[in-house]
């Protein structure tokens, strides 16, 4: 058998009918062996007993959620390739030569792009159309280097197995970026051709929730990209707390009429620490995904986690954590000085600033490394 189409279903007696009446055509009209499978997903209205009249296959999904219909549909779909779409009658299930000639020659995953293809009057939310879309589809391609501009679109086509191999999980509406981006992170083929989005025929609200929804998918992007969530921002702290500790270690610093001094300079250690710290999750992350098989070996931050993981690099945090010990010893002698008493020299307090951060930044360090060496250990064990 050469194509399944797999469409979700919650329901939609009103549009159901139309939906697979354009399938059948589809079908019809290229010649091909096909089934159609309705993902139901606990209706409570005719939308069974209406598939099965128009002579699909009704299955039945007792998980919740978009996600887990969609992927309930493809562990049961006999096709080489599968179309996947809506069963709100929005996508013209007749239109699609150009999702099977892509899948036909050689893409894994197609998706469609509904502002290339048209989006008609009200098919949309405005904060759909002009914010949630364009910004999620953005930050998908920014954080995955993807080049996809439509990562929402619910009309797509892939080859099955090479979507199966992804291992999908997310059991809501978030599960259309999952795919988008496991796709991406595995290096499978992925084209875009132009779809149109047209009103739904539905007779009551959309199960998508703006906020709900758009902030699952947000999430999901961004759990997903240690490199955007952790590193970079962390980066940005660390090296705005170094140099505020550089600047500030031998003294005040007077910029105009504002003056930084040690007040600036703790601030400035926070940032530092919490800086590496975020950096130290960004190197777990990694390395969770890498034992998960998430990423290629080819990953950039993958190749600074096999540096940091050597013994050299523990050394480095031992001798910061030297320093800073050595450091609060000098400066216990020099409070002890004024017989431990009320500190008036600000040098003292700055001292102690600098030695506290390259404590923290030094155990932050040695922990980080010892977590990472154990989690690689434990997983070429199980392996």
């Amino acid at each position: 058998m050469e194509l399944s189409f797999v469409i979700p279903c919650l329901n939609e007696e009103k549009t159901l009918a139309s939906c697979i009446g354009k399938a059948k055509r589809f079908i019809k009209r290229e010649g091909i062996v096909a089934e159609i499978i309705i993902a139901d997903n606990g209706s409570t209205d005719l939308s069974k007993k209406i598939a099965i009249e128009e002579g699909a296959k009704v299955v039945e999904i007792s998980r919740k959620g978009y996600g887990a219909a969609i992927s309930g549909g493809i562990k049961v779909a006999r096709g080489k390739y599968v179309i996947m779409g809506d069963a709100d009658d929005s996508y013209d299930f007749e239109k699609l030569d150009v999702f099977l000639k892509q899948l036909r020659s050689g893409a894994q995953l197609v998706m469609g792009n509904r502002f290339e293809g048209g989006v008609d009057r009200n098919a949309m939310p405005f904060l759909h159309r002009y914010l949630g879309n364009p910004v999620l589809s953005f930050l998908g391609r920014l954080f995955f280097s993807s080049s996809i501009r439509d990562f929402h679109c619910g009309l797509r086509g892939f080859d099955r197995q090479s979507i199966l191999k992804l291992q999908l999980t997310c059991p809501g509406m978030e599960f259309a970026s999952e795919m988008v981006v496991k796709a991406s992170l595995q290096g499978l083929k992925i084209t875009e051709v132009p779809t149109t989005l047209k009103k739904d025929g539905r007779d009551r609200p959309p199960h998508l929730n703006t906020w709900k929804d758009g902030w699952r998918h947000l999430k999901f992007l961004l759990v997903y990209s240690p490199k955007w969530l952790f590193f970079y921002p962390g980066l940005f702290c660390f090296l705005i707390g170094a140099i505020g500790i550089g600047a500030l270690s031998f003294g005040r610093l007077s910029i105009g009429n504002l003056t930084l001094d040690y007040h600036t300079m703790l601030y400035s250690s926070a940032f530092a620490v919490v800086g590496v710290q975020m950096i130290s999750f960004a190197f777990i992350s990694k390395t969770m995904g890498k034992v998960m098989q998430l990423w290629r070996s080819s990953d950039a931050m993958l190749k600074a986690v096999e540096i940091f993981i050597r013994e050299r690099s523990l050394l480095v945090c031992f001798l910061l954590l030297l320093s800073g010990i050595s450091l609060g010893i000098l400066t216990i002698g020099e409070w002890g000085k004024g017989n431990y008493g009320p500190i008036t020299d600000l040098n003292i307090l700055r001292s102690s600033i600098l030695s506290v951060t390259l404590i923290i930044v030094a155990g932050q360090g040695i922990l980080s490394w010892f977590f990472l060496n154990s989690l690689l250990m434990f997983s070429e064990k199980e392996s």
